[in-house]
Order: C-alpha cells, then structure tokens, then sequence
C-alpha cells in the first residue's frame, strides 16, 4: 500500500483517538440521536463548499464524466449505504458508552479489525497469513491498552460489539464504492444520510431537547462534526481507495493508542507499563501488516535455495 494512503490512515486514526473528548463532553449534556444527528449533519455541511472548490480544477471531461446517470446513481448508491452503516454505528457506540466504561468501550469497538477480514472472506477477498497474524498482534494489543477490568458482557459491551460490525460494514461499503466515485461526495451523502436519520430518530425518541443543553453541547458537537466527520471520514474514504481494507483498519484501530496518549498529553493521565506494552504491540502489527506477501515468498524460496 502507498505511503501516502497509509499516513492518510494514521491521521484519520489521530483525529478519531482525539474526538473520544468531545463525545464525553457532548453526552454530558444531549441524548445520543441528537449528538449524532449534529455532528453528521455539520460533516456534511462542511464537505458542501470543498466539493465545489475541486469541481474548479477538474477538466471539462471529468465533470461531464460525473453527471452522467451512472456515476450519479452510483455515488448516492454508496453513499447512502455507507451512511446507514455509519449511522448505526455511531449510535451504538454513543448508547453504549452510557453503560460500559471508556477503556472497555474503546477495546470492543475496535474489534471491527476481526470482522473486516471476516467479511472478505465472503466477498472472496482471502487475507494473507501474516495479515491475521497481525489482527491477532493488533487485539492483543487493543486488550492491553483498553481493559484493565474483567472482561464481562453487558448490555452496552454488546451495543459496542454491534458498533463494531457496523463498523466493519461501513469499511467495507467504502471499499467497493471509494474507487469508483468522487470520494469527497460520497462523504457528503454518507453523512447527509446519517444527519437524516438522525433527526428522525431524534424526533421519535428524544423530542425535547432544551436548548440550554444544544448550546452547552455545541463546542463538543462542532469539534466532532468537522474533524471527526468532515475531516476523518473524508480521509479515510480518500485512503481507502485501492487499498487493502483489512491493512486500512488495523492502522486505524490506532484510535485507542492516540485516544490513551491524548489523555497523557491534555489530562495529565500517566500511561502504565500494560498501556505502553499494548501501544508497543499495535505497533508492531502494523508494520507487519505492511510487508507484502510475495516478499515473505520469495524469502521462503532463496532459503529452500
């Protein structure tokens, strides 16, 4: 994978660990439909001038291209399919932080690098095996960073697992649909989508929002809408486009490792020997994930020589 998509990835992964501040402060005052709907719906406010900006430096033929029914049909099509996915995943992840502890939280949510390569094995998609051996590596990681209780199941260590798949479906969907559309729109749509549902669920279950609360969520709303949604999901749709999907999640699962090395840098929270052995390992898998299969191959084959 190029340099470039990968430190696209690993911004991306920076952006999410920081956003954690921003959803713990916005939840102290909004119910999570609305959290989500404001920060989906401000995403895709912030994508509306960059789209038009790049349309200026596209060649006549290229816009032309993009209007076509096809290309129209297609980038709604993805869209809105990654917007639901997305949607839902945030949601599950915001109501399940309301019963599980941030560390847990962090560590089950983040379990989306097994179900990635899980779900491309049904797309025929067959991960290499030092590729699971570095999810493997990555979750080992994730346990030694993120839980320092026991691991038991709860009702919100299952919202979080069901963020998780989403999650996962979410990377997926961008993998079929990045390569293909303008991936800038697609965030847009994907976003306008979730912005959508939002409102609606918003308006079925949590009607009456004060807006002394709104005003009191709204630095932690706007922090997560532009960086987390117009800026990292946007990176990540750009990133992902050729990429291998189960490589683009173990760099971004580095969310937790930013998300713990933000706290010791803003909150003054000293990392323990187990968190630093678990930002160590996470390390360590993504750079093994890196290495190509037809190099481990061709060193099985001068050493048989």
């Amino acid at each position: 994978m190029p340099l470039k998509n990968s430190l696209l990835f690993l911004l991306t992964a920076m952006i999410w660990g920081t956003s954690f501040v921003g959803q713990a402060v916005g939840m102290e005052y909004v119910s999570p439909f609305t959290f989500t709907a404001g920060r989906s719906l401000l995403g895709a406010l912030c994508l509306v001038p960059l789209i038009y900006a790049l349309d200026r430096f596209k060649t006549p033929r290229e816009r032309e291209q993009a209007r076509t029914p096809e290309a129209r049909k297609l980038v709604w099509e993805g869209g809105i399919l990654c917007g639901i996915a997305l949607f839902a995943g945030e949601s599950f992840q915001q109501f399940g932080l309301l019963y599980t502890p941030v560390g847990k939280a962090g560590f089950i949510t983040s379990l989306y690098i097994i179900f990635v390569p899980l779900f491309s094995l049904f797309l025929g998609k067959k991960p290499s095996p030092l590729l699971w051996a570095a999810v493997a590596i990555a979750v080992a990681g994730l346990y030694l960073l993120s839980v320092t209780e026991s691991l038991s199941i709860g009702s919100g260590d299952l919202l979080c697992m069901c963020c998780a798949i989403c999650y996962a479906l979410q990377i997926m969907a961008i993998d079929r649909y990045a390569p293909k559309v303008d991936g800038v729109r697609l965030s847009c749509i994907m976003f306008l989508t979730g912005g959508i549902l939002g409102l609606v669920f918003t308006l079925l279950f949590e009607p009456s929002v004060p807006l002394e609360a709104l005003r009191k969520a709204l630095p932690a709303i706007l922090y997560v809408g532009i960086l987390s949604n117009g800026v990292a999901y946007t990176l990540q749709v750009i990133a992902q486009r050729g990429a291998n999907p189960t490589i683009a999640s173990l760099i971004m699962s580095l969310e937790s490792v930013f998300a713990a090395l933000s706290g010791w840098l803003f909150l003054h929270q000293v990392l323990t020997g187990r968190e630093i052995a678990g930002c160590v390992l996470m390390g360590f898998a993504i750079v093994a994930a890196q290495i190509p299969a037809d190099r481990i191959h061709l060193k099985k084959k001068r050493d048989l020589a």
